[in-house]
């Protein structure tokens, strides 16, 4: 089911599937600033990934001696949310785990994903408590696809990424959806990076932060378009396209865990980047789009 929220700049719409953003339009031009899923292409909106972040090195992992399945990005993209409290401007989902998902993934949580709309702002907030006896293991992250607006006389050529604060940052790169940790690099991060079909041949652009507030920014000089995604204390982002099936949309993910890395052993308890949750306990994260007009 899909619910609505808004104000008077922008209007949102959520499905209970997966908790996913499925639009958000400009009430003032009518805009489209999500990707609409063109299955040709890439045929999610704005996915939701927990508990895993990324690939798993042979969509597998044990724990405690046992091994468990499970595909890129986890489980949570699809399945059914409930609507715990929703106002005009607000919405918040929970997740719960379920006798299906415990054969996966063996932790008791209750993962809570909130909306909410301040101006031209919209915050994705996350909250995973912690339900079993002992201590859970999860990454958690968004997947946003945000419309480039080409045209006849704009090509995706003309926008461009830029980040704040103004510095380099480790760069991991990807091979067959794995990190490939020996081989990460120091990126040059502050300056811009042109966008173009091919940006993302050899996958996504992996960065690992450091520090709050970082911010990445999607914009062109053609017009006043741009989005500004605050990835606060995300330990890691992820900026990508579908390729070769190339379309006019591009995705800026805040990640807090990341895939496998190519030389991993497989145990969850060594598992690089995830967090460590202890029973009762909770953990919150999220970030922040801002939308601004092409007019």
């Amino acid at each position: 089911m899909d619910y609505t929220i808004k104000n008077s700049i922008l209007q949102v719409i959520i499905s209970s599937m997966g908790a996913e953003v499925q639009s958000i339009k400009s009430q003032h031009s009518g805009f489209e600033y999500i990707w609409q899923a063109d299955p040709k292409v890439w045929r999610r909106h704005a996915p939701i990934l927990f508990p895993f972040v990324g690939k798993l090195k042979n969509d597998q992992y044990t724990y405690q001696g046992k091994t468990y399945h499970m595909g890129q990005h986890g489980f949570a993209r699809d399945m059914e949310f409930t609507v715990e409290h929703q106002t005009s401007e607000s919405i918040t989902f929970l997740l719960t785990d379920t006798n299906e998902t415990r054969k996966i993934y063996p932790f008791s949580f209750e993962l809570r994903v909130n909306y909410n709309l301040l101006n031209n702002l919209l915050e994705e907030n996350f909250s995973v408590i912690n339900k079993s006896n002992g201590q859970m293991i999860f990454g958690i992250g968004g997947h946003p696809g945000f419309n480039i607006p080409t045209s006849d006389l704009v090509s995706k050529e003309d926008f461009y990424f830029s980040t704040r604060p103004s510095l380099a940052r480790i760069q991991i790169p990807i091979s067959d959806g794995l990190l490939d940790w020996d081989n990460r690099s120091l990126a040059s991060t502050n300056s811009l990076i042109t966008l173009s079909d091919h940006l993302f041949k050899n996958d996504a652009l992996v960065f690992q932060l450091k520090g709050h507030d970082n911010r990445i920014s999607l914009r062109t000089e053609t017009s006043d378009y741009h989005i500004n995604v605050w990835l606060r204390d995300a330990p890691f982002v992820g900026v990508w396209s579908q390729y070769p099936n190339f379309g006019d949309y591009v995705c800026i993910e805040p990640w807090w865990g990341v895939a496998d890395r190519l030389d991993f052993n497989g145990k969850l308890e060594e598992k690089y980047g995830m967090n460590h949750l202890e029973d009762g306990e909770t953990f919150t994260a999220g970030f922040s789009m801002a939308f601004h007009d092409q007019d």
